[in-house]
């Protein structure tokens, strides 16, 4: 968000078209999503990796997959790039703004939460203008000055309401999206949260295409089952939250280690539930681990305020775990996988009645799932040379 900020600011004051600094925007959000842990982006952001070029090359992958967002794709891949190694002629708008892009990510890094802010703008700028002409594009250090000037800058990129700022009066104040342009963001968005491993590669996509088959077998509409999909794509996003020693893990997690898991589903939750409309996404996503009898987490609701379509999502989100292959275990077969859907709706966890679809139509809900896991195994080994055999 600090980085977004900067490069909002810097954007504005050099009166660029609204359509590239929308784009710069979303650039600047997504810069680092190329690097796949938490981990990692730490050591980015602390200048601790010598080759930051296959951040920017995934990152431009990731984004990418939504048409619209192609040209900040293009400013995320060029965003570790210095001015000198540009043709210096060039006019291209698309480099100019990877090079607010690149200022900006500098000044963050710079950053030092351990003093005060109005203490630190003399020598970040100090630093920022001894790179001008050879790491960073003059016009870019120059108009990054004007902005530097103004203490509110630098109180507002610090403030705990930076979030809270962005959104009122951030570039997409007032962007409303229709359903077909969720379902692909949300299509990013599950390859950010599975892409991050080879033992999660695939299971998101499982979930959607398993959710997606359950609810046609119940018949409800299809805007539910969109919206089904949609769930079934982010269930996880709140493992991003998680490391990734934990989700990697050979073998069964720890009391304190599974403690830290739990989390995953209440930032799931809190995410979604940000977002005007997403209300009923949210809950159906986010509530997969809680259970009929209330013993779930992390809420602990039971059956009187857990929807079908959160149903269908824990079902489905078991399903799909149980027969895809674990660090600790492998794939179930079709029997084993019923016994256990079977022992958890006589338990109350899941709903009897959406196991009792799954195992009338298994086969077709299995290939679903089996198809829709290929295609994102095929997607991950093409673009990002990973083998999840």
């Amino acid at each position: 968000m600090r980085t977004a900020f900067i490069a909002w600011q810097i954007s504005r004051a050099a009166n660029l078209p609204s359509g590239l600094i929308e784009q710069l925007f979303i650039a600047a959000l997504f810069h680092d999503v190329g690097a796949l842990t938490a981990e990692e982006k730490l050591s980015i952001r602390r200048n601790e990796v010598e080759n930051v070029e296959p951040h920017c090359i995934f990152g431009e992958a990731f984004i990418s997959h939504l048409p619209m967002f192609e040209p900040s794709a293009k400013i995320v891949r060029r965003h570790h790039k210095p001015w000198q190694e540009y043709e210096q002629t060039s006019a291209d708008s698309l480099i100019f703004a990877s090079q607010i892009l690149y200022l900006a990510d500098s000044v963050e890094r710079l950053l030092d939460r351990n003093r005060y802010i109005l203490l630190q703008g003399r020598d970040i700028l100090s630093t920022i203008s001894g790179w001008s002409s050879t790491l960073i594009h003059p016009q870019a250090v120059d108009i990054f000055k004007s902005v530097a000037a103004r203490e509110d800058f630098w109180l507002d990129l610090v403030s705990p309401r930076l979030y809270s700022l962005l959104l009122h009066n951030g570039p997409f104040r007032n962007k409303v999206l229709p359903i077909t342009d969720l379902m692909p963001i949300s299509e990013m968005f599950r390859n950010l949260i599975d892409f991050r491993s080879p033992f999660t590669g695939t299971h998101s996509s499982g979930v959607a295409a398993t959710a997606s088959s359950i609810g046609l077998c119940l018949g409800i509409t299809k805007t539910d089952i969109e919206f089904m999909e949609i769930a079934g794509n982010l269930h996880d996003l709140g493992k991003m939250a998680v490391p990734n020693s934990i989700i990697n893990k050979p073998d069964k997690l720890t009391t304190d280690e599974f403690s830290i898991m739990r989390q995953h589903t209440y930032f799931t939750y809190s995410l979604l539930s940000m977002v005007g409309g997403m209300r009923q996404i949210a809950e159906c996503a986010a509530f997969h681990h809680e259970k009929l009898d209330g013993s779930g987490y992390p809420f602990h609701i039971d059956a009187s305020k857990i929807s079908t379509g959160a149903r269908i999502i824990a079902a489905a989100d078991v399903f799909t775990a149980v027969a895809e292959d674990r660090p600790y275990r492998k794939g179930m077969a079709r029997s084993d996988t019923i016994s256990v859907l079977r022992g958890l709706s006589s338990k109350k966890h899941l709903d009897k009645n959406v196991v009792g679809v799954i195992e009338s139509n298994y086969d077709a809900i299995s290939a679903s799932s089996v198809l829709r896991q290929k295609e994102a195994r095929e997607s991950y080994q093409r673009k990002f040379q990973i083998n999840l055999n």
